[in-house]
Order: C-alpha cells, then sequence, then structure tokens
C-alpha cells in the first residue's frame, strides 16, 4: 500500500524530537508492505544536521519551505493509499491539514498523527477556531504516540471518529548497550531541548538537585541551554546526536528523563528517551506521571521522582550495583514488551482495517 506521510523530519532529530519515532513507526510498517514517501521541508537548519542518510525503508522528498513547494508535495497524496498529516511540522502545519483532507483520493484513508498529543489538546482547548478543530472529524483515524485512556477521551469529545495510541518503544538495532565515552562521564545526565512548557520542571527535577549536590557532576545535552544560569557542577554540551545517544546513556551513572508539563498532566506518554535509555541498560530517574508501570516497574526497572529533593536523594543513595540492576532490569523489559517491532504490527493491523472499513463504506 501507498502512504503518503507528512511530517517534521525523518532525516534529522535537530529540533525534533520525534525524528527516532517515526523512524521506528515507518521502518516497521515497511516490512509489512508499506510503500513509504515521507515529506519534510528544509526548515531550522534540520537538513544542515541530519542524523541519518535516506533509508531504504522510505522515499524521503523534502521541500522548500515555501507555499509553492507545499502545494507540490500535497498535489501527490491523491495517489496514496494511506495519507498522513503529523502533528507539528513547524512550518505550513495549516496548509498540510487542508491539503491532505481535501487532496486525499476519496477511497485513502486519511490519519491525523499526534507525535505530542497532550500539547496538542491543550493548544485546540484555547482555540475554538483551530484548524485541527474545525476538521478533525474529516479524518478517519487519529494516532497518537501517547497519552492513554485521557487522550483517547479528550479526543473523542472533540470529534475524533477513533483514537488509537501508538506508543514510543525501543528499536535494538539503533539503541543499545556501548561502551562508555569519557566526554559524557557524570553522575546524572539529562538531554532535551530548552523548550518554555519544560523549564520550569528541568529547573525543580535537575537543577534544583545539581544545587543540593555539589559534589556530583551533572551533564546537560540539547539545543538552547546557552546563557542559563545554572550550578557550577553542570556541564552543558549542546546538541547531541543520534549517533551518540547510546554513549550518553550508557556512560552516566543514571540518566534522567523530565516530562513536558502538558505530557506529565496527562500521563501515560513515555518521551523516546524513556525507551532510549532503558535500551541502552541505563539507570534512569523519572519525574513522576500516572501509567509508568507500564512501561517500566518503579523501583525494580524505573527510579520515580516527585521533585528535586527526590532526584538528589536517589542519587546521593544510588550505588554502581544498584545502577547497574535497574539498568539491567529495565533493558529486559523493554525487549520483551516495548520495541518497534511489536508498534509496528499494531499499526499495520490498525491502518489496514481501517483502510478496509473505508473502502467498504466508499464502495457502498
Amino acid at each position: 500500500m501507498k502512504l503518503a506521510f507528512y511530517g517534521s523530519s525523518l532525516l534529522s532529530s535537530y529540533w525534533n524530537g520525534a525524528a527516532t519515532y517515526y523512524r521506528g513507526i515507518l521502518s516497521q510498517l515497511a516490512r509489512h508492505g508499506h510503500d513509504i514517501t515521507f515529506y519534510e521541508p528544509d526548515a531550522f537548519e534540520r537538513q544542515q544536521h541530519r542524523d541519518i542518510d535516506p533509508p531504504a525503508y522510505a522515499q524521503v522528498q523534502v521541500y522548500d519551505a515555501t507555499p509553492d513547494a507545499c502545494a507540490r508535495v500535497l498535489d501527490e497524496a491523491a495517489a496514496a493509499d494511506i495519507v498522513v498529516k503529523a502533528s507539528g511540522v513547524g512550518v505550513f502545519d495549516a496548509e498540510l491539514l487542508h491539503g491532505v483532507l481535501d487532496r486525499a483520493a476519496p477511497r485513502a484513508l486519511k490519519v491525523y498523527w499526534d507525535v505530542d498529543a497532550a500539547a496538542t489538546l491543550e493548544e485546540l482547548a484555547a482555540a475554538p477556531d483551530h484548524p485541527l478543530r474545525r476538521r478533525l472529524s474529516e479524518f478517519d483515524l487519529v494516532l497518537t504516540y501517547g497519552g492513554g485512556p485521557p487522550v483517547i477521551r479528550q479526543y473523542g469529545a472533540l470529534g475524533a471518529r477513533c483514537c488509537v495510541p501508538i506508543y514510543n518503544a525501543l528499536d535494538p538495532v539503533t539503541h543499545h548497550p556501548v561502551a562508555p565515552e569519557p566526554r559524557f562521564a557524570s553522575d546524572l545526565a539529562f538531554l532535551a531541548n530548552r523548550l518554555p512548557d519544560r523549564e520550569a520542571r528541568v529547573e525543580e527535577f535537575f537543577l534544583r538537585a545539581a544545587a543540593l549536590l555539589p559534589d556530583k557532576r551533572f551533564l546537560l545535552g540539547g539545543n538552547g541551554w546557552g546563557g542559563k544560569g545554572m550550578p557550577a557542577n553542570v556541564h552543558t554540551i549542546g546538541h547531541v546526536g543520534t549517533a551518540d545517544h547510546n554513549a550518553f546513556n550508557c556512560t552516566p551513572q543514571a540518566v534522567l528523563n523530565v516530562a513536558r508539563d502538558s505530557m506529565a498532566n496527562v500521563g501515560f506518554s513515555p518521551a523516546t528517551r524513556v525507551f532510549e535509555a532503558a535500551g541502552a541498560a541505563a539507570c534512569l530517574i523519572t519525574d513522576a506521571w500516572e501509567g509508568i508501570e507500564l512501561f517500566l516497574t518503579p523501583e525494580q526497572e524505573v527510579l520515580v521522582a516527585r521533585d528535586g529533593q527526590d532526584v538528589a536523594d536517589l542519587l546521593a543513595s544510588l550505588t554502581p550495583e544498584r545502577a547497574r540492576s535497574i539498568g539491567e532490569a529495565a533493558l529486559a523489559r523493554v525487549l520483551a514488551e516495548h520495541t518497534y517491532e511489536r508498534r509496528g504490527v499494531e499499526a499495520d493491523r490498525i491502518l489496514r482495517a481501517e483502510l478496509a472499513a473505508k473502502r467498504e463504506l466508499v464502495a457502498a
């Protein structure tokens, strides 16, 4: 089946946290026989910071970030069996939304794939005239990369015909244990771009913990942190490409996950870094959010903190032996239950079933 996917970027993770998710899901859908074309704009310097070459599992069309170029790639939607508009492309989101709905063939399955559902729903709640809110019911299917029952309920209340979470997961070929690298040596490392709806939580869970433990070494990776006031024991290293994620996760004694405000409020939204860290057998400390036990068992496969004091207490008492035990247990859990191979089976089943139902409805 021909699948046209309009997203932020498959080739670059630069200011694009969804890249790992796209790669994991789409590589598996290709294995199930989907002929995938991924359309991404040349925007935000992503093409200058590519992490991968164009992959074998998808044809990638990079288009200029201009109205004419956007219109040209939307013309190709008519030839696809499944047409996907992803959230957060970053440029021409409204035009892509309308184009996918207006130009897809009548028998095609039209999918809105939300890679930041909690934030999207907050945006829709504050904007009654939002284009997605006005046209949501025209999509045959909404897929999300997290959110669980709260997101399903909210999308249903807004008029979505069907909403199904396809969670983040692990690609063990990409993320796995490697030898440590001295440049990532630290007691606690955290990797995330600086974003307004995450910064206060980073201040609490990471920077406050660093201030409480001045004798410990803290490492901060990600874009945008330059100029931010920090304790002296925090070292910033800027953007960390996906090729370095394994070493970044394997080297410190522990790594931290801090959810964005909306994801923490909704719960059931494990970030890609949760599975990347577990795949590297890292000892993960995460901020508390509802549903964590569906993915990793607290105290056995992950450590859970309610605030910066908790992070400091956990880190102060963490021994290398316990860190290794937690990391190894997390790796075993995600390999058994949370791989993109499993998610691909689920996504393929849903897409094929919904497409068959759509074609039967159109034929009638």
